[in-house]
């Protein structure tokens, strides 16, 4: 059996890393983000702390029930930062479209201004302004140490169409297009400059508020010469603005016949600090070479730019099912790690952290009662409800949440390795299996997962000159691997994934 040390708390001292505070903040997101230290968490303000007291799932207002608002939201900050978040991004605090809506309450994405706030967003229990309180929500998130990414969206509710026809594109037929199935918005022209002076005006509003960056939906569908004018623009107001575009490597098609498509190494071009990359394509990997070959190309993706780009980790997003549905709690666990150990910065859906299926039951059903032209609760299965005043995202699995705030703490005391060290894929004898160790300095942190979720895995990963008494700490283990000279000998559950840390001991490629 291999040297372990079995406590680990030990570990914390093992990596570099420090916590300071200071009174008056400084952006400095794009650094922590292109050193691959955010630990980013996405939240709906409209369900982040909504007060759901009769436990139906939606809120209902008649029974003095609140929905997620910017000041309940602060109320749930310590929690994340003991959870080892230091940046959470905000879907749209613009106000949505109540015409050709999805949903009871609206589409976040179906922006009618983008210069004013939503709100549904804003507590009637305050005299402050709905601007005050989405400011005091970013002061006491940076009171936190926690940076604030702020969601801006990529068209226009239907609503905006008829008050400013003149900014949409139009069809052969005259009519405004729909972007892919977004039946609620409408496609922006960027030849008229007035698109342009939208998202100028967001970009002002949401820096006057404190904001330290923006995630840009659907980044694709606008030229790269419109954002790199209006990138440039913000960087003259805080030069430490954070862009991320809503853009993979994977992706090659338009969202609708008439519209632009801008791939992401353009928009990285012009000035976005980071991109989606296609790590969603994790649930249907069978083979371990795919996912470190992934990997491996993403890192030379990201490193053949002047200047530094990042990615985050893009397994599970809003978009997507929640991985309960797809493989259960293994897949959650094995995108926890890869979160940890990548050189990527860690990406998490609100919820995730306690298992939430976001399976809904009234989801599709007609509504006793609606705020836009839909009575129906419009809800995508699975996913983030983005649509309805619905109940606050999570599940009831308390031991995942530890396990949470412990992988966070791991991946942030090791931030070194992962901004300066070197990724190395290993050779595992099972074609099911993946590993790969990043290693800086003498020391190394070794993964190793397996993508049969159905059946236990057994494989041998090649680590040349490595011997049994090599020093090595488990970080995330069930049953210790095996040492033999050269090797070692990993036994994994369905889906399970394993995390060492090697000591003194300097990985080869």
């Amino acid at each position: 059996m291999i040297k372990k040390i079995i406590f680990s708390a030990v570990i914390f001292a093992l990596f570099s890393g420090c916590a300071y505070s200071q009174d008056v903040w400084v952006n400095d997101l794009r650094k922590i983000f292109n050193d691959n230290s955010a630990v980013i968490y996405e939240i709906n303000i409209r369900t982040f702390n909504a007060h759901d007291t009769n436990d139906n799932g939606i809120i209902d207002f008649d029974d003095s029930e609140e929905s997620g608002t910017f000041l309940n939201a602060i109320d749930r900050l310590d929690e994340l930062a003991e959870k080892g978040v230091n940046t959470i991004h905000v879907l749209p605090v613009t106000p949505v479209g109540k015409t050709k809506a999805l949903g009871t309450a609206g589409s976040l994405y179906a922006a009618v201004s983008f210069n004013t706030l939503n709100p549904q967003l804003g507590s009637r229990q305050t005299a402050l302004s709905l601007e005050k309180q989405l400011e005091r929500f970013i002061n006491e998130a940076h009171r936190r140490r926690i940076r604030v990414i702020i969601d801006l969206p990529s068209c226009g509710a239907y609503d905006l169409y008829l008050q400013k026809p003149e900014l949409f594109v139009k069809g052969a037929d005259g009519q405004p297009v729909i972007p892919s199935d977004w039946t609620d918005v409408r496609l922006f022209d960027t030849n008229n400059k007035g698109v342009y002076d939208l998202y100028k005006e967001f970009v002002d509003m949401v820096i006057n508020l404190g904001a330290d960056g923006i995630r840009a939906d659907v980044a694709t569908n606008k030229p790269a010469s419109f954002w790199k004018e209006l990138i440039t623009y913000s960087r003259t107001k805080d030069p430490q603005f954070l862009w991320l575009a809503e853009a993979s490597d994977s992706w090659s098609e338009p969202v609708a016949q008439n519209a632009v498509f801008t791939p992401y190494n353009k928009l990285l071009e012009a000035g976005f600090d980071g991109y989606y990359g296609s790590y969603f394509k994790l649930k249907d990997f069978k083979t371990g070479k795919e996912v470190t070959d992934l990997i491996q190309d993403t890192i030379l993706k990201t490193k053949s730019y002047t200047e530094p780009k990042a990615v985050i980790g893009s397994f599970a997003t809003h978009d997507d099912i929640s991985p309960l549905l797809v493989n259960g709690q293994k897949l959650s666990e094995m995108i926890l790690w890869l979160n940890t150990t990548l050189p990527l910065n860690a990406y998490y859906t609100d919820g995730f952290d306690s298992l939430d299926n976001y399976i809904y039951m009234w989801a599709n059903k007609k509504a006793a009662e609606t705020y836009t032209d839909d009575d129906y609760y419009f809800v995508h299965r699975g996913k983030l409800d983005i649509f309805n005043f619905s109940r606050k995202p999570g599940g009831k699995n308390f031991e995942f949440q530890r396990l949470f705030s412990y992988a966070n703490n791991i991946k942030l005391s090791n931030a070194r390795m992962l901004s300066l060290g070197r990724f190395i894929p290993l050779k595992s004898s099972n074609p099911s299996v993946f590993a790969y160790a990043m290693t800086y300095e003498g020391k190394s942190v070794l993964t190793a997962g397996n993508l049969n979720f159905k059946e236990d895995s057994e494989t041998v990963v090649t680590i040349p000159k490595f011997s049994k008494d090599v020093a090595v700490i488990p970080i995330r283990i069930e049953q210790p691997p095996t040492a033999q000279n050269g090797t070692l000998k990993f036994k994994l559950k369905p889906g399970e994934t394993q995390v060492l840390f090697v000591d003194n001991f300097e990985m080869k490629n």
